[in-house]
């Protein structure tokens, strides 16, 4: 595709980053069948394809709008589109880069910057654990869409004792809402870690990867977020103290691994993002060569189960043939369902910033995998879990909470 930027995003970093994205589009529509939003509004701006052409126009001189903003917005960035792309164009880069330079540009309603503002400073709060426990307190009054919000708490358990006894050590992610919500997913990671022979611990001064900045149109605050974290992690990394960084959520894993692009024009951490990439490990990718080894740990086979795939775990990482193998390695009866590809509307925050929009996704998704009537579904990603929870009976949880729960009860 042929571009012509304007004279204010020439010579930018981000402007020669979306000039060589743009030029590698060629208007196919291969996008177009993957893409949750267009599949549900058919409309063609609500398209990977017209939201390029919408954000070539932007970067080429066109007044930005709020329209167009909204289309941005509606995208949920599953990077399905990447997937299909035979032209390999890095749409999930290109639309960062537009919702930064719309932004800029266009002042949101007070409504949306109030909303946005208080899941900003909310979700990455201590705070927010104790209204999340007030909120379970509540649950059973509130209104329906709001309590399918809340999960009902899980017992996270005992963790083992002596995990520094271990050779192998690895550090895990301080999530900012995962603690919180589903403290079972940490424990039951620590736990099946420490059964193999690996200790887990966080690193100290570490926090939250940064996504929900990124997505709430504050990436200079989520990029400082990165920093702390490369900061806090890359010394014990490279002293060999700890051996990798396991991530069990793959919406903070696919932010993760983005940081080398993230801090790309960073000169004090763009080449130390670049050395972090390779320890950087789902908890699937992790065990993956350790199969037999957590097999043999297990008292009982996990049953007759669908895996939702992430889209953070399969189109960001490309991990979902590595994790259903794990899966079926370890003895899950994984039941295939249609479009299982595609997004189930959680996406961060989308769910409370485009409520109909994630929901009509949560339900489609939801009705192909009940037509395979598993046991339980697995998933690899919280804020996944907590949503499809919130339209089924059948129960949902983490893969490697069902892992657990095989070798211990």
């Amino acid at each position: 595709m042929q571009t012509q930027l304007a004279d204010w995003a020439q010579d930018t970093d981000f402007g020669r980053e979306a000039e060589e994205i743009l030029r590698r589009c060629t208007h196919c529509g291969f996008c177009l069948s993957a893409c949750p939003t267009y599949q549900i509004l058919g409309d063609e701006l609500d398209s990977p394809r017209g939201r390029i052409y919408q954000m070539k126009q932007l970067l080429e001189g066109a007044e930005p709008t709020y329209v167009t903003q909204q289309h941005l917005d509606r995208c949920l960035t599953c990077h399905a589109c990447e997937t299909v792309c035979p032209s390999g164009v890095k749409y999930g880069a290109l639309v960062d880069i537009g919702r930064q330079v719309i932004a800029e540009r266009v002042r949101r309603p007070w409504r949306e910057r109030l909303l946005r503002g208080v899941l900003r400073r909310l979700m990455g709060s201590p705070l927010f654990g104790t209204l999340y426990r007030v909120g379970r307190w509540l649950r059973p009054v509130m209104p329906a869409a709001l309590r399918a919000k809340i999960t009902v708490a899980r017992d996270a358990g005992p963790l083992p004792q002596g995990r520094e006894r271990h050779a192998r050590q690895v550090l895990m992610l301080a999530n900012c809402v995962q603690p919180a919500m589903m403290p079972s997913i940490d424990a039951a990671t620590i736990r099946v870690l420490d059964a193999v022979g690996v200790g887990a611990r966080y690193a100290s001064g570490s926090g939250c990867c940064g996504a929900i900045n990124f997505h709430l149109d504050a990436q200079e605050a989520a990029r400082d977020q990165m920093r702390v974290n490369v900061d806090a992690w890359l010394p014990l990394l490279e002293s060999g103290e700890v051996e990798a960084v396991i991530v069990n959520a793959s919406g903070c894993g696919g932010m993760i691994k983005d940081y080398e692009r993230h801090l790309a024009h960073d000169p004090a951490y763009a080449e130390r993002a670049q050395r972090l990439m390779p320890y950087v490990k789902d908890i699937a990718e992790f065990l993956a060569p350790m199969a037999q080894a957590v097999r043999a740990k297990m008292r009982s086979a996990p049953g007759r189960s669908a895996f939702h795939a992430p889209c953070t775990l399969q189109h960001w990482q490309g991990l979902r043939v590595t994790t259903e193998r794990l899966l079926q390695d370890l003895g899950f009866d994984l039941q295939d369902f249609a479009e299982s590809q595609m997004c189930c509307g959680s996406a961060g925050t989308y769910s409370i910033t485009q409520p109909e929009l994630s929901m009509s996704l949560r339900d489609r998704k939801l009705k192909a995998i009940e037509e395979t009537m598993p046991q339980t579904i697995v998933s690899a990603n919280i804020g996944c879990i907590c949503h499809l929870q919130g339209g089924t009976d059948i129960p949902i949880c983490h893969w490697i909470e069902s892992v657990d729960e095989a070798m211990h009860g």
